[in-house]
């Protein structure tokens, strides 16, 4: 339990939202977050740069 508290106050509101997962049992969960914050950093960052005309080929 303290190693969970630990990490809690190291990542701020993502390891509150871990932890939350977690003692609910919905820990499943998490790496469709994950996969979901990387889509979206992706997005952001091909708006941006050269290689946003290989990013609209996937869609």
């Amino acid at each position: 339990m303290k190693r969970m508290e630990s990490l809690t106050s190291r990542l701020g509101i993502a390891g509150e939202l871990l932890q939350f997962f977690w003692q609910n049992k919905w820990w499943w969960l998490t790496p469709m977050i994950f996969v979901l914050l990387i889509f979206g950093a992706l997005l952001i960052f091909a708006q941006s740069s050269a290689i946003a005309p290989f990013i609209y080929t996937l869609f």
